[in-house]
């Protein structure tokens, strides 16, 4: 890998890691707002019918943890090419 070129790895790993906190704090948030929803109508009708659409904070969460899980493993690779290109 030529000179330098793991910054850009490690940088774009540590993107993924903010990407997949920021899906995983919306998914929670979007879980905790829909549960309120939920609570606040006696009707239940959007539990039921799911009008209105929602993002599904199931999806968020997971998407979230993927791209967390990529971002470790780019910053990790990338620390391993960083430190053996000096030897």
């Amino acid at each position: 890998m030529p000179h330098g070129d793991w910054f850009i790895l490690m940088g774009v790993g540590g993107g993924f890691i903010v990407l997949g906190l920021i899906g995983l704090f919306w998914g929670r948030h979007e879980e905790k707002s829909y549960f309120e929803a939920l609570a606040n109508r006696p009707d239940l009708r959007e539990f039921v019918s799911h009008w209105p659409e929602r993002p599904q904070p199931g999806a968020l969460r997971t998407g979230g943890w993927i791209a967390v899980i990529l971002g470790v493993l780019m910053l990790v690779v990338g620390i391993i090419f960083w430190l053996t290109a000096g030897s």
